[in-house]
This record gives C-alpha cells, sequence and structure tokens, in this order.
C-alpha cells in the first residue's frame, strides 16, 4: 500500500554511519578498569585456566601490564594481591612490604597520573579460612572487628600511593570508617569505590581461582541474596550517606536491573564488575565456535553501560579497548 507504513525506524539502520550517529549508548575505552592479579614470589606469570588470557602476574609482568593499560586508554586498573602465607587475622594486609602494598607501589611508579590506580580493600585473599572478615569463637565473620582492620588496611593503601580503595567485603559500615581513617591521617584525597551490592553469586567461580581461595564455607551471611533488589539500592544509598565516592554492583549480567535501580537512586558515579563467570562463559562459547566471541564482547559490554554503569571492571578491557579503536 502506497504510502504506509509512513513511520519507519529502519531508515537509520539502514548504513553503518547512520547507526553510530544515532547510537543511544557509547563505549570508550577510558570507561574501563582492568582487574590485575600479582602472585607473591612468582618467578613468571601464570595463566589461570579457568579464565583464559587472564594472568597471575609477577612484579615485572604486572608492571607491563599496567603500561599497556595506559597505552590502550583504559581509565584504572583494580589490584588484588595474592600472598604466599595467610593467617586468620590476615595480618598481610597490613604488611608496608605485603604483596598488595606493594604491587600498589610499583604500579603508581609506573605509571603516575596515567592511570587511576585502585586496590581491593578486602581480607578474603589474605585469611586461611578465606573469608573476608576475622572471625569470632563461634565462626561468624566479625562485622566490627574487621571494620577495625579495613581502616587499618586503608591507610596501608594510601602510603603505598593509591587512588581509589575499593572495599568489597560488604561489611555493614566499612565505608564510614574507611573515610573516617583516610581523613583522619591525611588521606582525603583518597577516594573510595564500595562494592555496595555485591552478591553472593555463582559467577564468581573462576576468581576463586584467579586469587588462590582458601574460603571455607559460604559468604551468605553478608554478601546479598540474589533475590533482592531494593537491598541493592539500599546499600548503594548507605555507601553515598558515609562517603563514598563511586558504588558498584557485582555481579552486572544477572544484575542489570539492579544497576539501572541504582543508577537512578544515587548522584555519584556507578560502576559495575563484568565477573569471572561471565567472561569464561563467553571465553568457552567463543572457543568452541558456538557464538562469535569479540561480537558477544561488546554486547556484553554495551549492555553493563545501557543498564546505567559509568564505570565497567571487566578481564576484557584491553581486548574492547583493542575493538573500539579498530
Amino acid at each position: 500500500m502506497a504510502g504506509f507504513p509512513e513511520v519507519r525506524p529502519r531508515r537509520l539502520r539502514r548504513t553503518a554511519a547512520l547507526r553510530r550517529m544515532v547510537a543511544e549508548t557509547h563505549l570508550r575505552p577510558s570507561q574501563l578498569v582492568l582487574p590485575l592479579f600479582v602472585g607473591e614470589g612468582l618467578t613468571e606469570p601464570r595463566e589461570i585456566s579457568s579464565m583464559p588470557g587472564v594472568l597471575q602476574h609477577t612484579r615485572d609482568s604486572l608492571r607491563q601490564a599496567a603500561s599497556d593499560a595506559v597505552a590502550a586508554g583504559l581509565g584504572g586498573v583494580m589490584l588484588f594481591g595474592l600472598p604466599e602465607h595467610k593467617d586468620a587475622e590476615g595480618s598481610g594486609a597490613l604488611d608496608p612490604q605485603g604483596v598488595l602494598n606493594v604491587a600498589i607501589t610499583d604500579v603508581v611508579a609506573e605509571v603516575g597520573d596515567g592511570l587511576t590506580v585502585m586496590s581491593d580493600l578486602c581480607l578474603d585473599e589474605f585469611t586461611d579460612h578465606g573469608h573476608c572478615g576475622v572471625l569470632d569463637p563461634d565462626g561468624w565473620v566479625d562485622n566490627d572487628r574487621t571494620l577495625e582492620i579495613y581502616g587499618q588496611m586503608a591507610l596501608a593503601h594510601a602510603a603505598a600511593g593509591v587512588d581509589l580503595v575499593a572495599p568489597s567485603g560488604m561489611m555493614d559500615g566499612q565505608v564510614g570508617v574507611i573515610r573516617r581513617a583516610l581523613d583522619a591521617e591525611e588521606h582525603a584525597g583518597v577516594g573510595i569505590l564500595a562494592y555496595s551490592a555485591k552478591y553472593a553469586s555463582a559467577f564468581f567461580g573462576p576468581f576463586r581461582e584467579a586469587v588462590n581461595s582458601s574460603l571455607q564455607g559460604d559468604r551468605r551471611t553478608y554478601q546479598q541474596d540474589t533475590p533482592n533488589r531494593l537491598e541493592g539500592v539500599r546499600e548503594a544509598r548507605l555507601d553515598v550517606a558515609e562517603g563514598a565516592d563511586i558504588v558498584m554492583v557485582k555481579p552486572a549480567l544477572a544484575y542489570l536491573d539492579v544497576l539501572s535501580a541504582v543508577r537512578e537512586a544515587v548522584d555519584v558515579p556507578v560502576a559495575a564488575y563484568n565477573v569471572s563467570g561471565e567472561y569464561a562463559m563467553v571465553e568457552a562459547a567463543g572457543a568452541h565456535g558456538w557464538i562469535d566471541r569479540d561480537a558477544a564482547v561488546m554486547e556484553v559490554l554495551t549492555s553493563i553501560r545501557r543498564a546505567g554503569a559509568d564505570v565497567i571492571l571487566t578481564y576484557w578491557a584491553l581486548d574492547a579497548a583493542r575493538m573500539l579503536r579498530d
């Protein structure tokens, strides 16, 4: 029928140039943060079997990875330290010569202001029981004793030169304690990227290998329960009230609704963590030829941006930057 339909949205999809011009969501390398693992005592990088292409770094290869991140135009790196020795208190987290504190200093010396250097502020990599805090006599994570250690850990990271500390342990009040500790010791310029809505997720599986996890049991008494959306928003609002500069939702893909709701609820930047299990699924399917790996990577990251993330932590950061450039 002539003249019907009058409205034809397909006109704006006809060419790649048209699609680029009217795209509603844009992804840039500067919005991406690359998580990096450094292993104490390693003499050469070690590949993580469940996360093809991701490494446990030596100090030297970590510095090179940070330089590569600068060259790619990434927004930042998130550092995780893997100690050789662990104990019930996670004491290695406070040692100025501990693996994570030394890694921060190494990376800051390597990249200067060319990259935002962030540090995971949690005890799980440093405790022999693998929990994010110290345990009470009954085996429960002691929230308030853990907060005291988090405050000290924040000061250690600040002294090492970090730009943002990232408390990921989901302890009640963690952001407020860390903010007060930093400010009291003249580290007011160090920011806080709060893991605000961190869920007890099955998608963290490969990360356990990445950090040599010693976890006994699970973290369901302090990480969020997966059915709860409003609770995630509440946690983010509490963290903003306590002084968080950026709030984060983790994982990303299974919680895009939470991410969108948090974006609407707060007036600070919102991050999302595209976690190890999400990475591993796409990599495995791509390796089998079941999906177009590169196209899937870009679709995943764009979906996270579209849902409201200003910043995305992703193991694909370097690959995505290359694809965006090409």
